[in-house]
This record gives structure tokens, C-alpha cells and sequence, in this order.
């Protein structure tokens, strides 16, 4: 009766907190190696899953692919070459890459390509560099994204080619209040696109400027505010074609290498039908997944687990579609025994406010996984409490949880989410997941109800 009472208050902790007390909340905590519910919740309760979607994504393609695997991009040409000009077309055919250039690296590796040009006898190319969009469909965008998020750097489309993070930094100059923040620049240069500014300066302290726009449309409409008289202020949009923005930086490198190129770069889309024959010249291979899948666990990476989960719809057939992922995902998990029968997959990355897991199948997943023989592959990917590197810096930090807790977070509005790992002193572990949707107030506060629970279960069961 004791370890029933203490249970009771434990989890009241979070249900009867003022914020928490009309919230959709799913909660489940087992001993990892007994299966031993120590406390739940709702444990069957399907809520969206914000970005601990990413644990189904990660899981998925670590025991699909294996953490060796690489993305490839390849160089390949149509036409035939003679006396060092190329008679056709270069194109970069895309195998969904999502590190090509990415933010925290360089553009070293187009002078690589440069350098494998040149070593297949090209001198000059009678046509065009061609960006080849065609292993994934026209569907960039995931349909079942918020309006409010797609155009933004965080919610960017995914291509067959991905480039720079699919991200431009729009760069404006805000002035006094009340007046409307003019346009600069785009970094990188995009050439052609339009903007359709709205972004006034006002006396906010923080970033309140939102993008909206399609992929392959170079128009981005601007609204909401940023703050007043600050000189340049940087608000970060996606990018309308990676691809072709690649196309185009090759075709530029090229020419100042002294390869000319007689057309503009262009690009080709899943709808498009190319019957040419082609020769390979180079192949680029991406970091490891296991570094991939790291990024994209540790710093909740949208476009990695998006363009990871783009990836995996390939086994259902090509062009990869959204629909095909989905299904990938889902049977993936089903034959594994985790329970999806009433969750809805809409995405891999979280963002679609209409997907929904339980705790439970959560649970099931964690512990799948703990028995993986990528484990260790696994548990490194995922953020740890009070660390400094990853999402988890601020949860439990300064408590007897800092350091112990292995999970991934998930936060969109009104939603906190948890799901991992929590290491006890006798060497044993739980797998947990708590699922917090529709709550009140800021997700800051929601997590400190949260982290107060996690303390409470954890001494009550020492």
C-alpha cells in the first residue's frame, strides 16, 4: 500500500499541476531489464509526438541501413567527350544527402568534384551542369505541416539534392519603430527570388518575423515584426531549390577554374523523363549515418530526419514519396512488435501536429532498441541531462538526475515530450516516455513539472 500511495503522488505531481490538469498527457516507466511498470499514465493514450517522432526515424534507419551506411551523389554526364569538351550535359543525380555543404561545414568538397571533372578530360562542356531531382517526388513540403512553419529554416523541403541546410539568411535593416525592415541581401546569394516584405520594426526584443513560401517557387512573402533600430538582423527562411542552387555554385566554381560551361545551370524533377544514357565520373559519399543520426537526435535536426525518412520511403518503391515513408515506417515498427495500431505517422521529424503515439509503443521502441546490436551506436545519439551538447542541457541540471537521463525531447506548442533513458546507482536502468499535449502556459514550465515528477519517481524508488 506504501509503493501504491507514493505512485499516486508521483504522478499527480504532473496531473494535478494548474498547467498540466486539462492537458492529453501518456506516461509510462518500466524497468529496462524486468519489464516492471514502475508508474504510468494513460500509458495507451496516442498524443503528437512533437520531435521524439525522430526516435521512430533514427531507430528505423539505424537497423535498416546500419550506421556505416553513406548517401551518395553522383557526377555523371550525357553526350560524349572529345578533345577535352564534354558534348552533352554534367548532372549532380541526388540520393538525398542531407549534409551536402550543411551550415557546420564548408564547400570544400565542390572543388573535389572540380578536380574529378577535370580528371575525366573535361575542359569545357557544350551544355549545361543539371541538378537531378528525381529519386524523391515533386512533394517537397510534407502536406501535413503547419502553414506557419513551412518556408522557415526549421520546417525546409526536402530534396533528392539538399544543400547548405536548405537555409538562406534574409538579411533586413531594421530601423525606427513603426517602419517596415528593408531587405538587403540573401546569404548565400539566391539569384531570382522575390521577396514580398510585411516585416515591421517594433519594440519586441526578440526574433518575430515568420517566411512563407513553396519549394521551387522563388517568391517568399515576409511578415510579423523584428526588433526596432538595429542595424542588420538576419531572419533565417528555406531555400525554394537547393539543387539548383548547387547546379548553379558548381557551374560558377567551374568556370572560375577555367572549365567553361555554355548554359545556365538548370535542374530536372521527378515528373520530368530523362531517357539519356549517362557515365559516371564520381561518386561523393556522406558522413556515416551513425554521425548523421546523431545530429540529428543530439540538436533535433528537422531536415536530417526528414530527408533520413524521405530515404526509407525508397523501399516501397521510386520516386520516394511521403506516403511510401510513412507505410515504411510503420510496418517497420509493427513487425517489431511496437504498438502503432493507433498511432498516426505523418512525418518523420515531428513537426505535423496531426501524428500521434503512445507512451507505450514508445516504450516498446526504447526497448527494442536497448537490445540492438547498434546500441551503442543508439545511445550515443541521444541527448543527456544537464549536458551542454544537445537538447537536454536544461532538464535536470544541478539535480541527482543531471548526467542520468538519455532521451529525446519533443516541444511544439503545447506540447513537452520525453522518451529514453534513465540510469539508476545499482547499475540498472528504466525506459521511459511521459507525453505532455495541450497543456497551459510555456513549454519551459511544463518541463519543470515534468523534471519534478522524474525526481519524485526516482527517490521514491530508490
Amino acid at each position: 500500500m506504501k509503493i501504491l500511495a507514493t505512485i499516486l503522488l508521483a504522478i499527480s505531481i504532473l496531473t494535478d499541476a494548474p498547467n498540466c490538469q486539462q492537458a492529453n498527457i501518456s506516461v509510462l516507466i518500466k524497468d529496462a531489464e524486468t519489464g516492471k511498470v514502475i508508474d504510468s499514465y494513460r500509458p495507451d493514450n496516442v498524443v503528437p509526438p512533437a520531435s521524439v517522432q525522430k526516435l521512430l526515424t533514427t531507430g528505423a534507419a539505424l537497423e535498416m541501413l546500419g550506421p556505416s551506411f553513406r548517401f551518395t551523389t553522383t557526377l555523371e554526364y550525357t553526350g560524349y567527350i572529345e578533345n577535352g569538351v564534354l558534348h552533352g550535359d554534367l548532372y549532380i543525380r541526388g540520393g538525398c544527402d542531407p549534409s551536402l555543404g550543411n551550415l557546420k561545414g564548408t564547400q570544400a568538397f565542390i572543388f573535389r568534384w572540380i578536380k574529378a571533372i577535370k580528371a575525366a578530360g573535361i575542359r569545357s562542356i557544350d551544355g549545361a551542369v543539371i541538378a537531378d531531382l528525381s529519386l524523391l517526388d515533386g512533394d517537397a513540403a510534407n502536406p501535413s505541416w503547419l502553414w506557419e512553419d513551412t518556408g522557415n529554416y526549421y520546417a525546409p523541403g526536402i530534396f533528392a539534392l539538399n544543400y547548405m541546410s536548405n537555409t538562406l539568411n534574409i538579411v533586413l535593416r531594421s530601423a525606427e519603430v513603426g517602419s517596415v525592415a528593408e531587405v538587403i541581401r540573401t546569404e548565400p546569394e539566391y539569384p531570382g527570388l522575390q521577396t514580398i516584405n510585411h516585416i515591421r520594426c517594433t519594440e519586441i526584443t526578440y526574433d518575430g518575423a515568420y517566411v512563407h513560401g513553396l519549394p521551387y517557387s522563388n517568391e517568399r512573402y515576409l511578415t510579423g515584426s523584428v526588433p526596432s533600430n538595429r542595424g542588420q538582423f538576419g531572419v533565417r527562411s528555406d531555400m525554394p531549390n537547393p539543387g539548383w542552387l548547387l547546379a548553379t555554385h558548381l557551374t560558377k566554381y567551374l568556370q572560375e577554374s577555367g572549365v567553361k560551361v555554355t548554359k545556365p545551370a538548370s535542374f530536372i524533377a521527378e515528373s520530368q523523363l530523362d531517357t539519356g544514357v549517362r557515365t559516371m565520373i564520381y561518386e561523393h559519399k556522406s558522413d556515416s549515418l551513425g554521425a548523421l543520426i546523431a545530429e540529428t537526435n543530439l540538436y533535433s535536426n528537422n531536415l536530417y530526419a526528414e530527408a533520413i525518412f524521405r530515404y526509407l520511403g525508397l523501399n516501397y518503391g521510386k520516386p520516394g514519396t511521403i506516403h511510401n515513408s510513412c507505410d515504411v515506417l510503420r510496418e517497420f515498427w509493427r513487425m517489431r512488435g511496437v504498438t502503432v495500431k493507433g498511432a498516426l505517422i505523418k512525418d518523420g521529424c515531428g513537426l505535423a501536429p496531426q501524428g500521434a503515439i503512445s507512451a507505450e509503443a514508445l516504450v516498446e521502441l526504447l526497448q527494442y532498441m536497448n537490445h540492438s546490436k547498434y546500441r551503442e551506436v543508439w545511445m550515443q545519439s541521444l541527448p543527456i541531462s544537464g549536458n551542454k551538447n544537445g537538447t537536454l542541457s536544461s532538464l535536470c541540471r544541478g539535480t541527482e538526475l543531471e548526467g542520468k537521463i538519455h532521451a529525446k525531447s519533443g516541444t511544439i506548442a503545447g506540447t513537452k515530450n520525453f522518451a529514453g533513458y534513465i540510469d539508476l546507482p545499482n547499475g540498472k536502468q528504466w525506459v521511459f516516455a511521459i507525453l505532455v499535449n495541450s497543456a497551459q502556459g510555456k513549454a519551459k514550465n511544463v518541463q519543470t513539472v515534468i523534471q519534478n515528477y522524474l525526481l519524485d519517481v526516482y527517490k521514491s524508488n530508490q
